[in-house]
């Protein structure tokens, strides 16, 4: 009885983090999720509780059921320096634990990050990740998405379509989704 909670629309909700946002964030472990949100299109959760030294295989991040909405494990591939510099540096300051300071939990740091983000005017982080998911749409079809002025599927030819359906089902997975029809909410149709 529940009714189709999905309003696609082909307007892009995408932002990019920027030097100028997160200058403004005064919190490092804040700073630090933001950065790995952005890089790897992370929800807010995750990237407070990721480890990123356990989390870091070398071609790949690794987030474990414990860290994700839905608890399933799942990996989402390194496939740029930038990526890499923002791992590297997370791990750097986080050593072997968490995003979240020793001396908090988790509610706590959440509230902290959330309060950071507001005074900083960073109200849209669920942004980062349909950023992610547009640029990985871009490197995997060649093409835009429809949310970011790319054709609408209707208008793919039908080897394009094949190539569209294998990227949206790649990015669900990345996005920790099981279901393609999400990705529209990312992408457009």
């Amino acid at each position: 009885g529940i009714g189709h909670r999905q309003y696609v629309t082909n307007v892009s909700k995408a932002r990019e983090l920027t030097a100028g946002d997160l200058a403004k964030i005064t919190d490092p472990y804040t700073r630090t999720s933001l950065q790995l949100q952005a890089a790897f299109g992370l929800r807010r959760g995750e990237s407070i509780k990721i480890r990123p030294e356990w989390a870091d295989r070398g071609d790949k991040l690794v987030l474990k059921d414990t860290w994700t909405k839905g608890g399933r494990e799942r990996e989402i591939p390194i496939r740029n320096e930038d990526q890499r510099r923002v791992l590297d540096e997370a791990k750097r300051f986080a050593g072997r634990g968490s995003l979240i300071p020793a001396d908090k939990r988790y509610v706590e740091q959440l509230r902290r990050f959330e309060y950071q983000c507001a005074k900083a005017g960073s109200h849209r982080v669920h942004g980062h990740r349909h950023q992610y998911a547009q640029t990985r749409y871009r490197e995997l079809t060649g093409w835009a998405a429809p949310a970011a002025g790319g054709p609408r599927s209707r208008e793919l030819t039908a080897a394009q379509k094949v190539i569209d359906q294998d990227a949206r089902l790649t990015i669900s997975r990345e996005l920790g989704h099981e279901r393609e029809q999400i990705t529209a909410i990312y992408l457009g149709r």
